[in-house]
């Protein structure tokens, strides 16, 4: 490496490292926090898995097993229940989905459940790796993180069941208008509207398993407004 050249570094951690990082931490004893704790070498070999939505210019480096056990201190430093010092380099992130997820800790592990599920069925992941990642980039990323954003779309996306979930909710209703707000297409733009409507998958990302199969029954008929910002994390208010 030229002397003036600096060494590249990795990417900051991403909402599902952190997430997978953070459902360690809560299990883990203050003083089980080093390189060495078998958990934290294989969370390391799990997040490797992750789908590379950024560069990491230092393979080598990558969110090893030094790497997680300074994540897991960072968690040590922000966790005021604990009285200890941890290491205080944590990023704004880090602080916003402990504070986020601290009472929600059930939730956060089935959170992490489902992100290794994913990993550790090949079909998934592969299907993961080869949908279009342009969602990825979207401003209303999940609160759950990339992954099982990627594998909800990836389940509301079954062509055949998405034309048959339309077809069966017009037949029955006459319209496919949005079973949230009531926007309807049709209605408002008139022929250029026709048929045109998205598909929901009613399971919240944290309960969404990864195997199970999907029916017409968990789709629901939503406009885009909607759908993007349940996929934020809005919950719609029912009468």
């Amino acid at each position: 490496m030229p002397i003036d050249e600096k060494p590249k570094r990795n990417p900051k951690w991403n909402r599902d490292e952190i997430i997978l990082a953070l459902d360690l931490y809560f299990r883990t004893r203050p003083g089980q926090i080093h390189s060495s704790n078998p958990d934290v070498i294989a969370l390391s070999v799990l997040i490797n898995k992750l789908p590379s939505f950024e560069d990491k210019p230092d393979q080598e480096r990558y969110r090893n097993a030094n790497g997680v056990s300074l994540k897991l201190s960072n968690f040590l430093a922000i966790d005021d229940s604990q009285g200890q010092k941890g290491m205080q380099s944590f990023s704004r992130l880090d602080q916003e989905i402990f504070n986020e997820f601290k009472g929600r800790k059930e939730i956060l592990t089935n959170i992490a459940n489902n992100i290794k599920a994913a990993l550790n069925n090949p079909e998934i992941k592969l299907a993961l790796n080869e949908t279009d990642g342009s969602e990825v980039e979207e401003e209303y990323e999940a609160p759950e993180g990339r992954l099982l954003y990627k594998l909800h779309k990836y389940k509301e996306r079954n062509r055949t069941l998405v034309k048959k979930k339309k077809m069966n909710h017009f037949n029955k209703f006459g319209n496919l208008a949005c079973e949230l707000c009531g926007f309807d297409y049709e209605r408002i733009y008139g022929s250029v509207g026709r048929g045109f409507a998205e598909c929901h998958h009613r399971s919240p990302l944290h309960l969404l398993q990864v195997e199970t199969v999907t029916k017409l029954e968990d789709l629901m008929i939503i406009c885009a407004n909607c759908h993007r910002m349940v996929h934020k994390g809005w919950i719609p208010i029912r009468d």
